[in-house]
C-alpha cells in the first residue's frame, strides 16, 4: 500500500507493509498469514512463529479497524468492577490491573474497565458493554456461588475467565490460587508450634473461595488428628469490624482458641483489635495468621503472617487465558491454579501443648 504524504510542500511516499507482502515473502497464502498473525488454534506453533518472526522483520502492523471488521474483534478484554465491594478500592487492585494490562498489551489487546455501584448495576454494565462490543471477553474477578454474570456471559456467547473456581458449569476458564492449600498449611504450622485449639474465621459465604478454604482448614485439622469445636469457627468476616467481632466471640469462651486463622488479611487485623480489648498479646498469648498479603499486614505489631497472593501475576494469567479462550481454545483446558507464598512474619509463637491449660480465666480476660 503507498501511502502520500507532504511534508513542507515535499512530497514523499511512504509504504506500508501488508499480509500480502509477509505472505509473498514467506510462500504462504494470505489466509495463513492472517491466521497465523491471530493465533487461529489450527495453525502450527511452528508457522505462527514463522509468521511473526517475518512480520516483524518486515515491519508489519495490522489496521485496528480493518482488522475488526474482518474478524469481529475489537481486540479488547472487558472488566467490571463493582465499587461497593468492601476492598474494590484497595492497593492490590492497581497490581492486579496492572498485570491484566500488560497481559492483554503482549497480544496486542487492550484493557476496558467499567465501574458499577450495585451487583444489579453490575448485570446492566455488562449488558451495555455486550451489546455495544466494548470487549471481545472478560474477567470475572471474585467469583460468587451464584454467579449472575456467569449466567448472562454464558447465554451471550460471550467468552470469559473466572479469577477463582465455579462450582457450575465447571468447564469455565479459570485461574485461582489454592487458599484450601493455604489454610492446611497454617493449621499444620501452629500445630508445629504447639498449639491444639486453633479457631477459624472464614470470608464472605456468597464467593466460591469460601467453602475451599473452609475444607482447607478442615483436612488440617484431620491430619494433624485434632477435632473441630464448632464454637471455634465463623464466616462472613471480610471486614476489620467483623473480625474484630467474630474473635472477640471466640476469646469469650470459657475454652478460647490460642490460635486463629483467617481467610482474609482485614479479618486478621480485626483479631488484633479483639486480642487487645482482652490485654492479650499477639504473637505471644495468641498466634494470628491470615490469607491475602495485604500491605497493612506488614505494618502492624507484630506484622501479619499471612499467605501472600501475587496479583499482578494473577492478572497476567487472566488475560492470557481470556485471549486464548477468544482465539477458540476449549474451556477445560483455560483452567490454571497457583499456590501462595507463606510469610513467616511475627504473629504466630509457641502454642500451649497442654489443652487443660489455658492463659484465660473463664469469661476470657486475661491472666498475668
Amino acid at each position: 500500500m503507498r501511502i502520500d504524504l507532504h511534508d513542507k510542500g515535499m512530497r514523499r511516499v511512504v509504504t506500508r507493509v501488508t499480509i500480502a507482502d509477509v505472505s509473498d515473502a514467506l510462500g504462504l497464502t494470505k489466509s495463513t498469514v492472517s491466521r497465523a498473525l491471530n493465533h487461529y488454534p489450527d495453525i502450527s506453533e511452528t508457522t505462527r512463529n514463522r509468521v511473526k518472526a517475518m512480520a516483524d522483520k518486515m515491519g508489519y502492523r495490522p489496521l485496528s479497524h480493518a482488522q475488526a471488521i474482518r474478524t469481529g474483534l475489537v481486540k479488547s478484554l472487558g472488566l467490571v468492577i463493582q465499587m461497593a465491594d468492601h476492598d474494590a478500592q484497595r492497593p492490590f487492585l492497581a497490581e492486579f490491573l496492572a498485570g491484566l494490562s500488560e497481559g492483554a498489551s503482549v497480544e496486542g489487546f487492550t484493557l476496558t474497565i467499567a465501574t458499577s455501584n450495585s451487583a444489579d448495576a453490575t448485570v446492566e454494565t455488562f449488558r451495555s458493554m455486550i451489546r455495544d462490543h466494548k470487549a471481545d471477553g472478560f474477567i470475572l474477578q471474585r467469583t460468587m456461588i451464584n454467579d449472575r454474570r456467569i449466567e448472562l456471559l454464558g447465554e451471550e456467547q460471550v467468552p470469559f475467565v473466572l479469577f477463582g473456581r465455579a462450582d457450575q458449569p465447571k468447564d469455565c476458564p479459570s485461574f485461582d490460587i489454592l487458599g484450601e492449600v493455604a489454610m492446611r498449611k497454617a493449621v499444620l504450622h501452629l500445630v508445629s508450634l504447639g498449639h491444639r485449639h486453633i479457631g477459624f474465621i472464614n470470608g464472605g459465604a456468597q464467593y466460591t473461595y469460601a467453602p475451599f478454604r473452609k475444607a482447607g482448614f478442615l483436612r488440617g485439622m484431620q491430619d494433624a488428628g485434632l477435632s473441630v469445636d464448632a464454637k471455634y469457627v465463623s464466616q462472613d468476616a471480610v471486614t476489620v469490624a467483623d473480625g474484630e467481632a467474630a474473635a472477640a466471640n471466640m476469646l469469650s469462651l470459657p475454652m478460647p482458641p490460642t490460635a486463629i486463622i483467617c481467610a482474609v488479611d482485614m479479618a486478621a487485623l480485626g483479631v488484633y483489635r479483639a486480642a487487645a480489648s482482652v490485654g492479650l498479646v499477639v504473637g505471644k498469648d495468641i498466634s494470628v495468621i491470615g490469607y491475602d498479603g495485604v500491605p497493612e499486614g506488614a505494618h502492624v505489631s507484630p506484622p501479619l503472617s499471612t499467605f501472600a497472593v501475587n496479583f499482578k501475576e494473577a492478572g497476567q494469567r487472566l488475560s492470557d487465558l481470556l485471549i486464548r479462550r477468544i482465539r477458540g481454545a476449549k474451556p477445560h483446558d483455560l483452567q490454571e491454579t497457583a499456590v501462595p507464598k507463606f510469610l513467616n512474619r511475627g504473629s504466630t509463637g509457641a502454642g500451649l501443648v497442654d489443652p487443660n491449660t489455658s492463659i484465660f480465666t473463664k469469661g476470657g480476660n486475661y491472666e498475668n
